[in-house]
Formats: C-alpha cells, structure tokens, sequence
C-alpha cells in the first residue's frame, strides 16, 4: 500500500496469447488483466483472495462492468493500469480502471462492480460482512454516470449454444467473466471484427454458470445501422438469465 493510497498500478507487457487475428489485445485477455490486477489491489489492501477465503468465507464476484475503448492495445506494447476502489455500498463495491500506454494516454476506461459471495451457501453477503477500510476516500470515476438497466431491440436471435467445461471455469468453481466475453464474441464472425472494432461494451452477470450447464447465446443486431449489438445468454437447464451485454462499435 504505497503512501497510504489506494490506487494500485500494475505493469503488463501485450505477448501473443492475449491478442487476436489482428493483434489487438484480445477483449477477454483485457478482463483478465482487469481480473489479475484488481486481485493483486486487493490483496495489497489487506483483502485478498486468500484472506476472504480463510477469514470470511467468501469470494470476490464480479456483477457489472462497463469498458470504454478509445484505441485497441497491439501485440508487443507495454501498458499500465490503474485500479482504485470507491466508497462500499450496502451490498457492492466499485472498482474503476484506467489503461495507459507507455506515454501516459489513457487508451481505455472502465468501472466495475463487485460484491462477495459464501463460498459454502454462495449467497451474496453485505459489504459490512468484511469489514473493509479502505487508506483514502476516492471520489474520481474513470467513467462518470450510474450503469443503466437494458434489453433487447426486439430482434432477439440464436446464436449458438455451449455446454461448460473444464476449461471455461475458475477457482470459484463457476464460469470466469473473462470467458463471457470469449462467448459474446463468438456470436459475430472475425470478418464482423475486423470491419467494426468495439468501442463500448456493458455486461450484468445475473446468475452463476456452473460445469455441465448448458448457455444458449442470443443476439440483436437490429440496431446496427446505430451502431449497437445486444447479446444474453441462458441457461437452458433452468431458463434463467446468465447475463446480459450491450455493444456500442465503430
């Protein structure tokens, strides 16, 4: 925790792995980074993954996040991101993100929130439950305004369906948000991502996806002529709602 602050900055160096067939950055390798270097900020405040799991009994999840993209990280680039927590509310914590190149320019915001959950009832838990202190109170915003609720256009089509596996899921033994966006990617073509790069995406994770569960993914393109996609994904085993993503792109 450097000078009492809570702002935490993590260094990452763009490898092969984490870029698509352009070589931009890949959007899920992007919630990865955001995933590393929030639990590293996290742990630096005393409240890291370890710490929850052995003192409270819970997990750090996240249920929304809004990403800005003013220009595509490239493979082979060095770029830094900042990560500070805001003020808890009753239930979630926000964390917002900037990323910079090597010349100090934000090239991407995003904001994000978070609550933590029982890792044996997997009940969403108050933020009091942690008892969590943050050194400073910071008020800035990497994007200003409150997240807002959406839906479809009206033109909600299949997509595709997949069944989650081995590789699709993490520590907390559920579906990573990382492999969300892998998923609301594969609902469009690379040709699609080659003419029209993503400027904004929003994601709500309404409900855990858990191995052996079986998503089909949905999406609405009826508003491309406005530049936005939408797509959701449900669980076919109980008919409710993974999550739901809206797309703004160039």
């Amino acid at each position: 925790m450097a000078n009492g602050s809570s702002l935490y900055k993590g260094q990452y160096h763009i490898e092969l792995r984490d870029v698509d067939f352009t070589k931009k950055l890949k959007l899920s390798a992007l919630f990865s980074l955001f995933q590393d270097v929030a639990s590293l900020a996290a742990e630096d405040l005393g409240y890291g993954i370890e710490t929850l799991e052995k003192k409270y009994k819970v997990a750090w999840i996240l249920t929304r996040i809004r990403v800005d993209i003013l220009r595509h990280p490239t493979w082979d680039e060095n770029i830094t991101i900042e990560t500070w927590p805001l003020q808890p509310s009753k239930i979630d914590f926000d964390r917002d993100f900037l990323v910079k190149d090597h010349t100090g320019a934000v090239i991407i915001k995003a904001a994000s929130k978070w609550v933590v959950m029982g890792l044996n009832d997997r009940k969403i838990k108050r933020t009091e439950s942690i008892n969590i202190h943050y050194p400073e109170n910071r008020t800035e915003r990497a994007i200003e305004g409150k997240f807002g609720k959406f839906k479809d256009f009206g033109g909600l089509e299949p997509a595709y369906q997949k069944v989650i596996g081995y590789s699709d899921i993490d520590f907390n033994g559920h579906l990573n948000n990382s492999k969300y966006v892998d998923y609301i990617m594969d609902c469009f073509l690379p040709d699609f991502h080659k003419r029209h790069p993503i400027h904004t995406i929003e994601i709500n994770f309404n409900q855990e996806a858990l191995p052996g569960d079986s998503i089909t993914l949905y999406k609405d393109i009826s508003k491309m002529d406005e530049h936005e996609l939408y797509v959701e994904g449900i669980n076919q085993t109980d008919h409710h709602t993974i999550f739901k993503s809206r797309i703004t792109i160039h």
